[in-house]
């Protein structure tokens, strides 16, 4: 068919028109969406890409102790920040940052150089650094405010409060517990710049302030913590040991007095410390309890009905159960006692009796129901489980050695918390280190007060303990414990470490645990110490820390002493701890004798002790005779080979030397630095090594 051109033309125009209408249309159609549906959310991304966030940390809240005195404290500090893409010359400002910053120029290049809006070059720097930083001027280079975390009172209360780290967040003890509460809202500051990366004169400038944290009031006093503190480390250096707790409490509330723990650390600085020293060994740590828990076996006793105070028991040294022999502390035993007296002598044969009568199920519900095989709820981080054998598990010679103490574990917190319900009346508390959270303008945010969990024992059973444990300190294993004008109750102990699942031979750990007024119970003090050396026995070592720590906190409280509470004259010893002789002369040997009420009996022609029968820390009765072995040094001709004694304690060293035939001259105390001959060295028998102690301190 023909068509006429004309009419072509026309169609084609048509065509065209319909083309470029359909296109223009599409274009509408886009233009329309991005600008009425992706229109916000287009410019919100063009605002992200242009405006780069500043952070502006947040001031972490305060710590107080319960009077209000600053234990943690945040101060104002400067950070260093880059923004790459500003940066006109790298390797130039690399090199003039690091000069100021004390870094390496090559490590600050790095950070320069990074495909990142924001970098940080050095955080929380000093003044004069902030001050050379300003003077610089360099191009991308700024400083932002932020927080540094400061603890006034140095050692003070370190293993409660805890640290924090570079990030404001908490790391340890109640820093990190209430790290929310405490680490506040981080704020910002928002600058705008262009395609370059500069920033825009005139342009949007958006400050967001932080919101600062809350204040925490805690339940510690700051004085009886430094009398703790102070009076731990004194017995840890006296005696030589490994380290110790203590903890102190309010019986009728939970509140935690005081908790301390040798050895400690300075948080300012807890990166100088070894690691093991910032654990919070009360809370964080079990150990056998040893005689401590006597009251607990005695408790469900007395609850049960089964004795009376009055009920009688007989000890000849020792007592036969399935499976095995268990012996008392006292050789030849302590015949007829009473049930108070069994507890106020802590006699073994006689607690083993108690818990072989009470049976697996009795004892393992009481030791549950006061939760010494559970945690306490305290409110601190990474609190550790009592251990104890399940009922059905128990045979009867693990019944009658956990009847006194020995096969489980407790916690020193879970102890202290078990000694108040008996103090208070029976009521098990719910510890607690935190009274009150406060916001930055004084506001009370939240607060807690004594949380009574159950009561576990009677008032009656709590009286006649009280009873008991009141002769433990008057005339009992706890008389160093006395504190003048003042009724105390309380209970000494003495556990034998187990490592690796056997008794460590020669490691203790001593235990004293008590409360004053015992009539009206203000303070409890449990201390433990580790592994001390020499005199191992909790009335010996531990009871005298009881005694200082509670006569100096309790004119603190302002409570007066009574008129009507006498002291007992020291009664003259039953037993006699036998000291080590070892390396000493004989004219020493003999005097020490004379002192403790021992008899000494000389072997062989020289004039130093090398052996000695019983060996020391052995009780026994006034009057033992005690037998020395000596040896003249020339008379020994053999070599030995001296062995490495740093690290050692006086008594391990000078019984080391001794089994070898050498001599020790002692240079100080504490624990051994230095020794002449050196380690290695071929001296002759008798020859007297040279050891220098030092004390043991949080330094090394």
């Amino acid at each position: 068919m023909f068509v006429a051109p004309a009419l072509q033309v026309r169609r084609r125009v048509l065509v065209i028109l319909i083309c470029v209408c359909a296109f223009m249309a599409a274009l509408a159609g886009r233009l329309a969406w991005l600008q009425l549906v992706m229109g916000d959310e287009l410019a919100a991304k063009a605002m992200e890409v242009r405006m780069r966030e500043i952070p502006v940390e947040a001031r972490r809240g305060n710590i107080y102790d319960r009077n209000g005195s600053e234990l943690a404290v945040s101060v104002d500090v400067y950070s260093v920040f880059a923004i790459p893409a500003q940066v006109e010359d790298p390797a130039e400002c690399a090199q003039e940052l690091a000069a100021v910053l004390g870094m390496e120029p090559g490590e600050v290049f790095q950070r320069l150089t990074r495909s990142l809006a924001f970098v940080w070059v050095k955080r929380k720097i000093d003044d004069q650094q902030a001050r050379r930083i300003r003077e610089l001027n360099l191009a991308g280079i700024g400083l932002t405010q932020e927080s540094k975390r400061y603890y006034p009172k140095g050692t003070l209360a370190a293993h409660i409060i805890g640290i924090s780290g570079i990030d404001n967040q908490g790391l340890e003890g109640i820093e990190l517990y209430y790290d929310r509460q405490l680490r506040g809202v981080p704020g910002r500051i928002v600058v705008e710049f262009d395609a370059r990366g500069r920033e825009m004169p005139h342009a949007t400038h958006h400050y967001v302030p932080p919101e600062e944290g809350h204040h925490l009031l805690l339940t510690v006093d700051e004085v009886i913590q430094y009398l703790a503190e102070r009076e731990l480390e004194a017995c840890v250096k006296q005696h030589g040991a490994k380290g110790g707790v203590i903890v102190a409490m309010d019986p009728q509330t939970g509140e935690v007095l005081a908790m301390a723990c040798y050895p400690t650390y300075d948080p300012n600085d807890y990166q100088s410390y070894d690691v093991a020293w910032r654990r919070n060994r009360a809370v964080c740590d079990t150990y056998a309890p040893g005689s401590t828990f006597k009251p607990i076996t005695a408790a469900a006793a007395l609850e049960e009905g089964l004795y009376t105070l009055n009920s009688w028991f007989y000890c000849g040294g020792s007592i036969r159960v399935p499976g095995a022999t268990v012996s008392c502390w006292r050789s030849g035993g302590h015949g007829s006692l009473s049930f108070l007296e069994i507890i106020e002598q802590s006699c073994n044969v006689g607690f083993v009796q108690v818990g072989l009568k009470l049976g697996a199920e009795r004892f393992c519900r009481y030791v549950s129901a006061f939760e010494l095989d559970d945690k306490t709820g305290i409110d601190f981080p990474g609190e550790a489980r009592g251990i104890m054998l399940a009922p059905q598990e128990v045979k009867p010679v693990d019944l009658a050695v956990m009847a006194f103490g020995q096969t489980l574990t407790v916690t020193p917190i879970g102890l202290a918390r078990a000694f108040c319900a008996i103090a208070n009346g029976g009521k098990l508390l719910r510890p607690y280190l935190v009274k009150e959270i406060r916001n930055s303008r004084g506001d009370l945010v939240w607060s807690q007060g004594p949380q009574v969990v159950r009561q576990v024992i009677s008032p009656q059973t709590a009286r006649d303990l009280q009873r008991a444990l009141e002769q433990v300190v008057i005339s009992g294993t706890g008389r160093k414990a006395q504190v003048p004008g003042y009724r105390v109750a309380g209970k000494t102990g003495t556990a034998q470490k187990v490592e690796g699942g056997r008794i460590a031979p020669g490691k203790y750990m001593a235990w004293f645990v008590g409360y004053v007024p015992a009539d009206d119970p203000r303070l409890l003090l449990l201390v433990a110490i580790d592994e001390p050396a020499g005199s191992f026995y909790g009335g010996q070592v531990a009871a005298p820390v009881f005694a200082r720590i509670a006569q100096e906190a309790l004119s603190y409280l302002e409570i007066p002493p009574r008129t009507d509470v006498e002291t007992p004259a020291p009664a003259p010893p039953s037993e006699v701890e036998v000291p080590s002789l070892l390396n000493l002369s004989l004219d020493d040997a003999a005097r020490i004798c004379r002192e403790r009420g021992l008899e000494l009996k000389i072997s062989g022609p020289g004039d130093v002790v090398l052996g000695q029968v019983p060996p020391p820390g052995v009780v026994v009765r006034p009057g033992t005779q005690v037998l020395v072995e000596t040896e003249p040094p020339a008379a020994a001709g053999g070599t030995v080979t001296l062995p490495d004694l740093r690290g050692k304690t006086i008594r391990e060293v000078a019984e080391t030397l001794g089994a070898m035939g050498l001599l020790l001259d002692a240079r100080g105390s504490g624990i051994a630095r230095a020794q002449e001959p050196a380690p290695g060295s071929q001296v002759r028998e008798g020859t007297v090594v040279t050891v220098y102690f030092e004390p043991v301190r949080p330094d090394g």
